[in-house]
């Protein structure tokens, strides 16, 4: 019981913890500065830190954003379109969870409405949600299809994400023109292989090309 209070009371201490501040996150870059062996009082360092911070801020602005916000806003005049709706190719640079290198890709995003559809930017906004935060690709493919099977409870959700990874073409094995892809379907293009094959070959991956 006593292993179990002491495990409980150190969850709330990191519960609790204040939230890291520019200055200490400025810090933690001359560090890694110095760990890396150059002088980060030198001029061409000297406002690294700060720039690194306003990336950071950039990149990682995912985590102050509900994905899922994107979607709620529909529209149901459509003339009771029930078709296919596909936007392909959409362009994102995330973070590799493991090495805190870029993964850079394409993330290609199909459903199939009921009696509502969204603006195809907000299928973008949500690809991006997600790719703004440290990823694994197998996970972010699945929360981008959870996100628009969960909110706009369509027929069915496909996902399918194509991208390189430079901890894999800059450090290590060092295998540079290689890609990785996954997929994740949801709803018929889980269950019905005509709809799966019918969105691969809109997103141009169904083999034949």
């Amino acid at each position: 019981m006593k292993k179990a209070s002491r495990k409980t009371a150190a969850s709330k201490s990191r519960a609790v913890e204040p939230p890291v501040t520019e200055e200490q996150a400025q810090l933690a870059v001359r560090t890694l500065l110095r760990w890396s062996g150059d002088d980060p009082d030198r001029e061409g360092l000297r406002d690294t830190p700060a720039r690194v911070v306003r990336a950071y801020r950039d990149w990682f602005s995912g985590y102050h954003i509900d994905p899922a916000d994107y979607l709620r806003r529909t529209f149901e005049e459509v003339e009771g379109y029930d078709e296919m709706i596909v936007l392909r190719g959409i362009e994102f640079e995330s973070h590799c969870e493991h090495h805190m290198a870029p993964i850079i890709g394409r993330a290609h995003v199909g459903y199939l409405p009921t009696n509502k559809v969204v603006g195809i930017s907000k299928l973008a906004r949500v690809v991006d949600g997600y790719c703004r935060r440290f990823q694994v690709q197998e996970k972010m493919t699945a929360q981008i299809a959870r996100c628009i099977d969960e909110v706009l409870k369509p027929r069915g959700v496909g996902v399918v994400i194509d991208a390189s990874h430079q901890c894999m073409t800059t450090r290590g094995v060092h295998k540079r023109g290689v890609s990785m892809v996954t997929s994740k379907m949801l709803g018929d293009f889980r269950d019905d292989a005509r709809t799966r094959a019918e969105f691969l070959r809109f997103i141009e991956i169904d083999g034949s090309t």
